[in-house]
């Protein structure tokens, strides 16, 4: 778990703590209630993809050692691997979409949320996630796909929720929909091949599919809100109260990495060649979301509603129980 880096002086203990990760720099407070030269080591839970960009440019400009924390960097298939990690202690802290939050929150996991993680862009036809159908489908809008076979990468999540919402606002039945559980990188192949009659992707397999001759039809987060805060960083609930500073650094340091990855997105695309299998041509096109350091309230509750109109939660989440104050 969590440990102390004492970074020395001297060529012959920096030797022996550069295999840990230890900084050279001892001349400055690690910040935050950080003794002189000393980091507090914690494991974060993360899915290789786009969404995470400012964990890795946070690293890149200091922000995590200025309050004085050194990251372990633990990635995960996805937030149903990460949530119970951070459950368990085995991650300090961990990222997750906010419908996956919620479930757990109303399922009585002890989970808190720090910090946004990632935000739609607001614009139809140019967010990081979309509605797609294959080249020359009949289907122009998403009432369309009322009875036809849609692929999600999760059933009962974030994905089926807001495309149920794009089809109910075209005015289709959303009930009519049939949903099939496929991961992301196999998505553009069943389009093709007429496995699906339409996906929900997200970047960089919405660029893919769209490049491959495919039609977008909405942006279903867009449809949900004009701002929709998709995905949240988070603690456990007890580490909140144990260790309210460490939460307090991580979430300060998060903030300031948001800021910067929301007012560089130059660096948002060159940072994903050192942690993901992006392509550098499609780096290039895909779409960016937005990272504005705080949650938007309003388009959490909005996602709430909706996970309770279609039958994922019995009753109405509780959301001041969810975020960490």
């Amino acid at each position: 778990m969590r440990r102390k880096i004492f970074v020395l002086a001297s060529a012959l203990a920096l030797l022996a703590t550069s295999a840990c990760g230890g900084s050279s720099d001892s001349g400055d407070s690690g910040g935050d209630g950080q003794a002189e030269g000393e980091l507090t080591e914690v494991t974060v839970g993360l899915i290789p993809i786009v969404d995470v960009a400012p964990v890795y440019l946070g690293q890149e400009q200091g922000y995590f050692e200025d309050h004085g924390l050194k990251l372990n960097i633990e990635n995960a298939s996805g937030g149903a691997a990460i949530v119970p990690g951070v459950v368990s202690g085995n991650f300090e802290f961990g990222f997750s979409n906010i419908t996956s939050l919620l479930i757990g929150r109303q399922e009585d996991l002890p989970l808190k949320v720090v910090s946004n993680g990632v935000t739609s862009t607001g614009e139809q036809g140019a967010d990081f996630g979309g509605i797609v159908v294959p080249e020359g489908s009949p289907v122009t809008d998403a009432s369309g796909l009322a009875g036809k076979k849609v692929a999600v990468n999760t059933l009962q999540n974030i994905g089926d929720t807001t495309v149920r919402n794009s089809v109910r606002v075209a005015g289709g039945d959303p009930d009519e929909i049939k949903f099939v559980e496929l991961p992301f990188p196999e998505m553009p192949a069943a389009l093709e091949n007429g496995q699906v009659d339409g996906a929900w992707l997200v970047e960089p397999f919405l660029s893919q599919s769209l490049n491959n001759g495919a039609t977008e039809v909405a942006s279903n987060f867009v449809d949900a809100s004009p701002s929709l805060s998709v995905a949240q960083y988070f603690t456990s609930e007890q580490l909140a109260n144990e260790d309210p500073e460490l939460v307090e650094s991580f979430r300060t340091a998060m903030h300031e990495s948001m800021a910067y990855a929301d007012a560089n997105p130059e660096d948002v695309r060159r940072v994903l060649t050192n942690y993901t299998e992006i392509d550098q041509n499609l780096i290039e096109q895909i779409r960016l979301p937005h990272f504005p350091p705080e949650v938007n309230r309003e388009s959490v509750q909005t996602i709430a509603d909706l996970m309770v109109e279609d039958g994922l939660v019995d009753s109405q989440p509780d959301l001041e129980a969810l975020y960490y104050e």
